[in-house]
């Protein structure tokens, strides 16, 4: 005997709505109160309702997805940005598509085509997408998408981000105010990386400084590496300015098993204002970014755009600031 079929109107019925109420309950949180939301997913739970999630995208032309693409999902500075969209989505009864791109740029370019194969309602990317064939048809479909953790006057589409170059010449500009004379940049090879040390060695105007570059992703070890390589280059290096905090912890510890001390022999600075940078010893100076207003912003600029509205303001500068801890004297 073929088992009943649990149906949108059998929620209605248990939850006490009507079913266009059920409908908008379940596909469109945000235009029902919190008590009937509850209570129609209450009713959906006790019948053992499942959303044919298909069937409404075929009828709507609305997958009711959103993609997000980001280099390494363990990043940390990412992750509060990701938190931050899929609850705002979440609210918008939309679910977000994770993807990892590897700082890989041939896989970018197939997440893209698979993202716009699959019709989702919208892309989120972490950096800026490169003006590639994939990209141009995306632009062509019609998907909307933000470009978020990077700058530029002239995006894609949408952008909620801030400039790495400037990322660069603010932390020159806070060791020059230090008095340092001799420091160094311990750097990823991934492009915004290599962006903001550009900016730091354009702003200092010594391109010949210490440099000590490591492949993307870099963490711990080759935190230890870089502090390693910079100080066989110079042994009276005075200051570190490091791509990302988990290279800057890396640079921390190599620096006590030296016998070195922070930051009175050699002074210390990470980028992405992790948790945890506050929470080493010495802490951690970083330079923060709102990873999660970038999420909440992308997220509402995105959603305006599905909902066919102009949006105002399609560029977003957060901008960023330098948290001074312990590991440069603060």
């Amino acid at each position: 005997m073929k088992p009943k079929s649990i149906t949108l109107h059998d929620v209605a019925r248990e939850a006490g709505v009507s079913l266009i109420t059920a409908s908008r309950a379940l596909g469109n949180p945000g235009r029902v109160s919190q008590a009937t939301l509850e209570r129609v997913q209450a009713a959906a739970a006790a019948v053992g309702y499942i959303p044919n999630l298909l069937a409404g995208g075929l009828k709507s032309r609305r997958s009711r997805t959103v993609a997000a693409l980001v280099p390494i999902i363990s990043v940390p500075q990412f992750l509060p940005t990701i938190e931050a969209l899929t609850m705002e989505l979440d609210r918008e009864g939309y679910q977000l598509i994770l993807g990892q791109t590897g700082y890989d740029h041939a896989r970018e370019v197939g997440l893209l085509n698979a993202m716009a194969g699959r019709r989702v309602d919208g892309i989120v990317v972490a950096g800026l997408l490169n003006d590639t064939a994939a990209a141009k048809r995306i632009r062509e479909i019609g998907i909307p998408v933000v470009e978020t953790w990077e700058f530029s006057e002239q995006p894609l589409d949408m952008l909620v981000g801030f400039s790495h170059q400037e990322v660069g010449r603010t932390v020159a500009d806070y060791f020059r105010a230090k008095g340092w004379q001799r420091v160094g940049v311990a750097t990823a090879d991934d492009r915004r990386a290599r962006i903001r040390s550009d900016g730091f060695l354009a702003a200092w105007g010594g391109h010949d400084m210490p440099k000590a570059v490591v492949p993307a992703p870099s963490n711990v070890a080759s935190g230890r590496r870089a502090c390693a390589e910079l100080l066989q280059q110079d042994p009276s290096i005075r200051a570190i300015f490091c791509s990302a905090d988990a290279m800057a912890e890396g640079v921390l510890t190599e620096a006590r098993v030296r016998g070195l001390r922070v930051p009175e022999d050699l002074a210390v600075c990470g980028f992405g204002g992790a948790d945890f940078a506050a929470h080493l010893a010495p802490a951690l100076t970083t330079v923060q970014v709102d990873g999660a207003w970038i999420g909440k912003q992308a997220a509402r600029i995105l959603m305006a755009r599905c909902r066919g509205e102009t949006v105002d303001d399609p560029v977003i500068d957060v901008g960023f600031q330098i948290i001074e801890r312990a590991s440069t004297g603060g």
